[in-house]
């Protein structure tokens, strides 16, 4: 285990790492630095163009027991959708339950096969409605696991006025950008195109997508994923193209998903 992956009170110091976790005595902010440190090494070589040592790091984090912990503790804990269950019907709210799969995740995972997701509808300000697809609790802490090792190495690449669904960017982040090239008497920029891309994650390219990747180290769960199919009022329908949206692991998505654009999913100029 990596001396950065050495989290107080669970595994490494105190214990043997296939001990099942006590959740009340995890050292959260020790786990988080782990995390974040180790995400912050993926970007700088990301950045430097060192690729090989990229995907020593990726591998390092999708085998990360601090990421394995932060990753459950989001989707079955921090996320507002950790009381909505997939097709499974399972949720993990119960301190026993996050433990479990905790230990699950990082001791025996390697032979599961991603589940289908559970098709969902959601109002729109405009008055139609959202598809969302819900994948099961073991599908969301994997895909927030496997979004840690990969969205430092396109944080790296993805332009720098892109704000979509970014870490610690957001809307206000955009509109500040806006109001900063289109203000004064001399403003460079004199309008703004405002645009939807119709249903884009509904035909985002799986084979496009999978190069983009190139030799990520979790490709083939997220190939996985892609092709799960999605259940519609007890019907099962195959995913040939496109993403479903929703989940614990959203973000992660629309990294890779972003991906097939060059990272421009909110570009201004």
């Amino acid at each position: 285990m990596d001396k950065l992956d050495i989290v107080p009170g669970q595994g490494g110091m105190n214990g043997p790492e296939d001990e099942l976790v006590d959740w009340s005595q995890v050292d959260w902010d020790a786990a988080e630095s782990n995390v974040k440190r180790l995400r912050q090494r993926i970007f700088t070589a990301s950045q430097a163009g060192d690729l090989a040592k990229v995907r020593n790091l990726q591998k390092l984090m999708l085998r990360s027991r601090s990421n394995t912990l932060v990753s459950v503790r989001r989707v079955a804990q921090l996320n507002a959708g950790r009381k909505t269950a997939g097709i499974d019907s399972k949720t993990a709210l119960l301190p026993q339950q996050k433990a479990e799969l905790v230990d699950w995740v990082q001791q025996h995972a390697q032979s599961w096969t991603a589940r289908a997701v559970k098709r969902v509808f959601i109002p729109k300000a405009n008055g139609k409605q959202r598809p969302l697809g819900i994948p099961v609790m073991a599908d969301r802490a994997l895909q927030a696991r496997v979004a840690n090792a990969l969205e430092p190495e396109w944080e790296a690449r993805f332009e720098s006025r892109s704000y979509g669904f970014r870490p610690g960017r957001g809307c206000h982040d955009a509109i500040e950008a806006v109001f900063a090239v289109t203000k004064g008497k001399r403003a460079k920029r004199a309008w703004i195109l405002d645009a939807d891309v119709a249903a884009a994650f509904d035909h985002i390219d799986h084979d496009h997508l999978l190069a983009q990747l190139g030799m990520f180290p979790a490709r083939g769960m997220i190939a996985g994923w892609l092709k799960a199919g999605v259940i519609d009022r007890g019907r099962f329908a195959p995913t040939e193209e496109g993403a479903p949206q929703g989940g614990g692991a959203t973000r992660g998505r629309t990294v890779v998903s972003g991906c097939t654009k060059g990272g421009s999913m909110l570009s201004m100029v």
